[in-house]
């Protein structure tokens, strides 16, 4: 890769971490704020609003077993994140835990960037690659990377895994895999499921349930189930019973609704369109993680859940830069409106994913 490959994908990064407070700035003066889930209470948020609006909802989980460890109901978040943010905050200093988780997401991220970058470049030329880290950065739920959240890690450990892999350096192979089980459930769909053998080794000997992680599901509430649910039963859900019963009224619950049956679609045809288009590894990765959050039931998360499927963006950028020049733009506009909504929302408190 060259030096001027990184600098574009370092420089569109800055432009989308730019782009991200300015949807911050815009929400803490028109949004308004809902008082539940917010990074560190209402007291720390509304202290400083640009740190802990990124730590809100699950990020307070995260938050919680980097300064407590594991607690009753907190074995569904795995491992690896809380451990690499304990340590970064341990070097910081012991007040520092909520900057380290996002100085981990951030940085992982750029890391995962560059891993994708090269990933592409082995199969496509430098416009699929160009392309696919822009529809990935204004993805409109892409903010995840930048939020206490275990996206921007996994991401990085899954890309870098398949480059490995591709370049037959077995060792990293094998760590990063490893790794990526122990960070995320979709990781042992990478065959190297060692990290998450010792996570469920960790969690017969305090609780003495191995499977605590799968039976924690049940606190997301009814959307969740702990029996699988097959993928046209969700479907069915969605199209027969959820969006009827919609209340219009209230627009960031239709909004969070159509995005994530709009973004289950999208994400079900561009894995398909993708069957000649790339390799079979990555679409057997990419299905995998597609059908595994969807086996509870729900698409709930599923906005969020999507970021790490890199084959649908690699399929998106052959399509994408087919398409005419004002199609682009268009599709690119309604990516990036919706990036801003999802953002503003998030930031102020309202569920997304």
């Amino acid at each position: 890769m060259k030096k001027t490959d990184f600098v574009f994908i370092f420089s569109l990064f800055m432009l989308w971490r730019i782009a991200l407070f300015l949807f911050l700035f815009l929400a803490l003066n028109f949004v308004p704020l809902q008082q539940n889930f917010l990074g560190g209470g209402m007291q720390r948020y509304l202290s400083n609003p640009w740190l802990w609006s990124w730590i809100n909802f699950d990020g307070e989980h995260y938050l919680s077993l980097v300064k407590v460890g594991y607690q009753p109901l907190t074995y569904f978040y795995f491992p690896v994140f809380p451990m690499v943010t304990r340590f970064i905050g341990n070097i910081l200093g012991d007040g520092e835990k909520a900057l380290s988780g996002l100085l981990v997401s951030n940085i992982s991220f750029v890391v995962g960037l560059v891993g994708f970058y090269k990933l592409i470049l082995l199969d496509f030329d430098r416009k699929v690659a160009k392309a696919a880290i822009f529809l990935l950065l204004f993805f409109p739920t892409s903010f995840f990377f930048a939020s206490y959240y275990t996206e921007s890690l996994f991401f990085a450990l899954v890309v870098w895994f398949f480059y490995f892999m591709r370049v037959k350096k077995w060792f990293m192979v094998v760590v990063l895999g490893s790794l990526a089980s122990a960070t995320r459930i979709i990781g042992a769909t990478l065959l190297v499921p060692f990290g998450l053998m010792g996570y469920m080794y960790f969690l017969q000997q305090k609780t003495g349930d191995a499977l605590a992680f799968m039976h924690d599901i049940t606190i997301f509430g009814d959307q969740r189930s702990s029996k699988l649910i097959l993928l046209p039963q969700v479907f069915y859900r969605y199209f027969v019973r959820i969006i009827p019963s919609l209340d219009y009224s209230y627009f960031p619950v239709v909004f969070s609704t159509f995005l994530e049956i709009f973004i289950a679609v999208l994400f079900l045809v561009l894995l398909i369109a993708g069957i000649k288009k790339i390799r079979s590894s990555y679409l057997i990765y990419g299905a995998l993680a597609y059908l595994i959050p969807s086996l509870s039931g729900s698409f709930s998360s599923f906005p969020r859940y999507a970021l790490v499927i890199f084959p649908v963006f690699i399929t998106g950028a052959i399509y994408f830069l087919k398409l005419p020049k004002l199609l682009q733009i268009f599709i690119f506009a309604i990516s990036f409106v919706g990036l801003g909504i999802a953002t503003a929302f998030f930031t102020r408190g309202t569920w997304i994913a």
